[in-house]
């Protein structure tokens, strides 16, 4: 890259931010500050999404409030804690695509994960096996294999692992078409990621849930990298099932309050199996404390407990903010702004990087994954003050997030990148 190159991507970026139409958000969030007191470059929203600046606020609400009520806080708070869930169920609704009794913020994402498949995987000699992608976050592969083994199947016979062709390091659509056309017969669950947290490759969740159905599959995604980065339609994709965290790119802050997706088809399958909890049950009889689970309809039967009130306080500050933006023009900014990330870092021109990220935007959300030598070019950017990530064996992960990340944040990645590379 050019000294020319590099003023002009500069120029660049500053006509974009310019025309930007989203850039008022970016000071609704708080930024890292280093020890010296400079600000670094935040490119890992797709780990832990920044703080927005009202969360603090949110969550002092319900401190004070008791602080003041103590258990009355349930009915009396200003936000009252008893249906506090319900506040975010809404707004939740419109960032994965779905309707509000599809929804339901609850838990952590591995339990509604695991809450998901005790009623959706429902294996017979016959047809047990699930499909996911080799190279799944760690997390699903554990609750795949443990639930395969907990109806006492051997998870290296049932599990069914995409993988891309030699050369290649992301999966192809019509490939994981044809397995699913192939093996269909024998499969009792699709269990795909969203968006892949390695690659981030973003699958085309319609054709799969369409192909999986016309095997008679049940099909269910993993949104954690999805939910808050794309505009997600699961309810107009079919999707049985999806679950996802928020501390992402929602915004929800470390260990967040998770979610989970039931299309309206299952709302009243109430002879679904489950495990059951007192949430879970008919709101108009839940404190007479009876005996018997009378279920309520949608997603909010799959509820265990009463809510976190801090955590979802948090994050119900930061989808007030997505309410505010919208997710299509959130979507919008994204594809330019990682288009425009991309082409920085082709300009560099350097044979010791390559993005394994799909080129189409399509198939892919805002993180770019970097094939690099070695870890020592992660290190030295970040000695620079870039907030990137590494994921062995030899990738960083870049995450330009359109709600708080600028084209001139990229322009100066991209720069600090060749120096380093340079140097």
């Amino acid at each position: 890259m050019s000294q020319q190159t590099t003023t002009n991507i500069f120029d660049e970026a500053r006509q974009f931010d310019e025309t930007d139409g989203l850039r008022r958000f970016r000071e609704r969030f708080h930024f890292p500050v280093r020890s010296d007191g400079t600000q670094p470059l935040y490119f890992t929203g797709n780990s832990l999404g920044l703080m927005p600046k009202r969360a603090r606020e949110y969550v002092e609400q319900e401190l004070d409030d008791w602080s003041r009520f103590a258990v009355e806080g349930h009915l009396h708070a200003r936000n009252p804690w008893l249906p506090y869930h319900e506040f975010l169920t809404e707004p939740m609704a419109r960032v994965v695509g779905a309707n509000p009794s599809e929804t339901i913020v609850m838990n952590g994402l591995t339990v509604n994960l695991h809450l998901m498949m005790v009623s959706f995987y429902r294996p017979t000699s016959g047809r047990y096996k699930v499909i996911i992608e080799r190279g799944a976050f760690p997390s699903d592969q554990y609750a795949v294999e443990s639930q395969i083994e907990f109806h006492g199947y051997d998870a290296k016979e049932g599990l069914i692992e995409l993988t891309p062709r030699d050369g290649e390091s992301t999966l192809r659509t019509e490939d994981i078409l044809e397995t699913i056309d192939r093996e269909g017969d024998a499969i009792a669950l699709i269990m795909l990621g969203g968006v892949n947290y390695y690659t981030g490759q973003a699958f085309d969740i319609r054709a799969i849930t369409a192909a999986g159905h016309a095997k008679g599959c049940v099909v269910g995604f993993d949104c954690a990298h999805a939910a808050g980065n794309l505009e997600l339609k699961l309810h107009d994709d079919c999707v049985d099932f999806a679950v996802w965290c928020s501390y992402k790119y929602l915004n929800g802050g470390p260990g967040g309050v998770a979610g989970a997706f039931v299309h309206e088809r299952h709302a009243h399958a109430f002879d679904l199996p489950r495990f059951a909890g007192w949430w879970g049950n008919n709101k108009q009889t839940r404190f007479l404390m009876g005996p018997d689970f009378d279920c309520l309809p949608g997603a909010e039967g799959w509820q265990l407990s009463n809510p976190p009130i801090l955590p979802m306080a948090a994050l119900r500050a930061s989808l007030e903010i997505f309410d505010d933006a919208t997710m299509q023009a959130l979507r919008e900014k994204s594809l330019k702004l990682t288009e425009f990330l991309e082409k920085c870092l082709n300009d560099i021109g350097d044979g010791r990087v390559s993005i394994i990220t799909p080129t189409d935007s399509s198939q892919r959300g805002c993180q770019l994954s970097i094939r690099v030598g070695d870890k020592a070019l992660f290190e030295k950017i970040s000695s620079r003050g870039v907030i990137a990530d590494w994921r062995e064996p030899d990738v960083i992960r870049v995450a330009p997030v359109p709600l708080y990340n600028c084209f001139s944040d990229v322009a100066k990645f991209a720069d600090i990148l060749r120096e380093c590379l340079a140097k």
